[in-house]
């Protein structure tokens, strides 16, 4: 069943701007008014449980899309419902059901030890306390807390504060996680440690996860489905093996030979890079297959090794961006 459900999404805002043919002394203060379309009819559905990414480039609608999903903006047309709550309407019940994480934003207390900031929590969500405490001490073990619960949070690293950050949005054992840009200036350490407790809590608690990133290494870790949009508008929904046969028109066979022969020469394939002995061949799937590449490899050198490469997911989105550039 749906968790979460767009249908026609929109949300347009009015800005004033200098006028462009403005002149003369006043031209200061000639204004016109614009219609910005942030999202445009945008429409999708979750299934609860689901962890989903959802990126695009700055300005595509990201953020906006998700402070309706949260209630902070109201819609300007389309039908929104988030755990069967309509978010702008109930705030305050939609409030106990989600958690929300900014990367750029704190809803930790700054002067305060982090061990206070989750009691005032429990506080603020009416979380009793018996239980409030065996979520604590779940987080603090998994994301290996307990060094620095008495530290006030200003003089945490930014990867100790993000393990509060989302802590904090799950004390309360939300249904749904919204999360924007969760490991944003994270060390290879800190983000492999929260990956795996966000992928831990979504198998073991079940917790619904839409994820917003410009981290692919993010996405191919965490989501098995992929929305992308841009100008507004929803380019993609499907799962990421699709968006690579769909969009990742070229593959790489990677060769190691026993000796340096120089570039091969391969039909419907181009050598893009050479080190030493090893050779970079890359072609497009409509035009060629791996097993051809290869079998003509193999007659034209011996090989010690052989690897097949698939675009990654960021150079697919790349593309799929590039391809929408007037």
């Amino acid at each position: 069943m749906a968790i979460i459900e767009l249908d026609g999404l929109t949300k347009h805002f009015r800005v004033a701007r200098r006028r462009a043919d403005a002149g003369g002394p006043f031209a200061r203060f000639q204004r016109e008014t614009i219609d910005v379309r942030a999202v445009e009819n945008i429409s999708f559905a979750i299934e609860a449980g689901e962890m989903v990414g959802y990126i695009g480039p700055n300005g595509a609608g990201k953020s906006t899309t998700i402070k309706m999903l949260t209630g902070i903006l109201v819609p300007t047309s389309g039908y929104i419902r988030v755990s069967g709550l309509e978010p702008s309407r109930k705030r305050r019940e939609l409030a106990r059901r989600i958690g929300v994480v900014f990367g750029q934003r704190t809803q930790l207390w700054w002067d305060l030890p982090l061990r206070d900031s989750f009691d005032l929590l429990r506080h603020i969500y009416d979380v009793p306390a018996g239980r409030h405490r065996a979520n604590v001490e779940r987080c603090v073990e998994m994301l290996e807390m307990g060094e620095f619960l008495q530290t006030p949070v200003r003089q945490l690293s930014l990867g100790q504060r993000m393990r509060g950050e989302v802590t904090a949005a799950l004390l309360h054992e939300p249904e749904i996680l919204f999360l924007d840009e969760p490991t944003i200036g994270l060390d290879v350490v800190a983000k492999a440690r929260l990956r795996e407790f966000l992928l831990r809590t979504n198998r073991e608690m079940k917790t619904t996860v839409l994820l917003t990133t410009h981290d692919m290494g993010d996405i191919e870790r965490l989501c098995k489905r992929l929305m992308i949009v841009d100008r507004g508008g929803l380019l993609y929904d499907g799962g990421l093996e699709q968006v690579r046969e769909q969009f990742g028109t070229e593959r790489t066979v990677v060769v190691d030979m026993a000796e340096d022969i120089g570039p091969l020469v391969v039909p419907g394939a181009t050598v893009v890079r050479i080190e030493g002995p090893r050779q970079w061949l890359r072609f497009r799937r409509e035009d060629t297959n791996a097993a051809d590449v290869i079998a003509f490899v193999a007659r034209s050198a011996r090989i010690v090794d052989l690897t097949v490469e698939e675009p990654s997911i960021e150079d697919v989105v790349r593309r799929i961006y590039e391809s929408r550039t007037p």
